[in-house]
């Protein structure tokens, strides 16, 4: 990989959602000791990915700093259990967080008042979402915060596409009729698989998310970069920040990259949240920058450390 992901490092976990298994990674602090009682956050990634990529590398980041961290697989993706496979439903990744929630207040090591959660991208959106009903997280962040429920409603950033929900709904339709009538499950890439399909139509996010998925830079090949056609109905649904304005007085903080095409996600979940809420804008950082590169990347877990230590620590 270009960059490291420190994901080696993870021990490996179990843990229930309802009778699925869900594998996850977990991340100590130095000189850990079991005896003790530690802050804890939740890490959930991005949609496409696993917990192998950018959610280890600020999971161990963030073990470093003092907390104990979970990275997951969510449930139909990756390594964890789930029929049918390569779903993402945004309703069951909330569900998710709220497992890997009631897995952590089992550890005993683990102080139950002092338990946050981030995410990143789509897994930022989720996060966002579960914090304003799971109560028991008492802060969340966010880096390069997506709503999955505008973009399938209204296309990916910078893509001007006339009537693209409705056209988005037919192609769900037929998938589902044609999967009652015995067919094959139909898919869709996330990203390009190659550079042969990327062309002037693709938008800039699709292509800085091949570069991270779909090359050496971050490959890993549980990320298969599909997920069914038919979970578009249930994206198209969803509306990530629709409560934020009960999460206060918990705090949230977004961190964006200056250049990222997504910053309207951002901004949207910020006007609707309520005090204590912050945005970090990190200078020249892309969307997908604050994945993994050192530059930009030490500087979000410089401002999640200084965040989390004020709220759970």
């Amino acid at each position: 990989m270009l960059y490291e992901t420190h994901y080696k490092e993870g021990k490996k976990i179990n843990f229930k959602k309802y009778d699925l298994e869900i594998k996850g990674l977990l991340f100590f602090p130095n000189n850990f000791d079991e005896n003790k009682k530690y802050p804890a956050i939740i890490i959930t990634h991005p949609g496409g990915g696993v917990k192998e990529q950018c959610s280890s590398l600020y999971a161990w980041n963030l073990a470093q700093k003092g907390y104990i961290t979970l990275a997951f697989d969510a449930s139909h993706q990756g390594e964890s259990e789930g029929l049918p496979r390569y779903l993402e439903d945004p309703t069951s990744r909330v569900e998710d967080i709220r497992s890997a929630l009631d897995y952590l207040v089992s550890l005993n090591y683990i102080d139950e008042e002092k338990i946050g959660a981030m995410g990143i991208c789509a897994g930022a959106g989720y996060t966002m979402n579960a914090i304003q009903t799971e109560i028991r997280i008492k802060a969340a962040a966010g880096i390069s915060t997506w709503d999955v429920g505008d973009s399938a409603k209204n296309g990916f950033p910078g893509v001007n596409i006339p009537n693209f929900a409705e056209k988005l709904l037919k192609e769900v339709a037929k998938a589902r009729t044609d999967e009652a009538r015995g067919k094959e499950p139909k898919y869709w890439q996330y990203v390009p698989n190659s550079k042969e399909e990327i062309d002037e139509n693709t938008s800039v996010i699709q292509k800085e998310a091949y570069e991270y998925y779909r090359t050496d830079r971050c490959f890993y090949p549980t990320s298969v970069n599909k997920y069914l056609v038919s979970s578009n109905d249930k994206l198209a649904a969803w509306d990530a920040f629709c409560h934020i304005d009960m999460v206060s007085p918990r705090p949230v903080l977004f961190i964006v990259g200056s250049k990222a095409d997504t910053l309207y996600f951002t901004q949207d979940a910020y006007s609707k949240a309520k005090e204590p809420k912050e945005i970090f804008t990190i200078e020249n950082a892309t969307h997908v920058d604050l994945y993994d590169k050192p530059q930009f990347v030490n500087q979000a877990v410089e401002k999640l450390t200084q965040y989390f230590d004020k709220y759970i620590k």
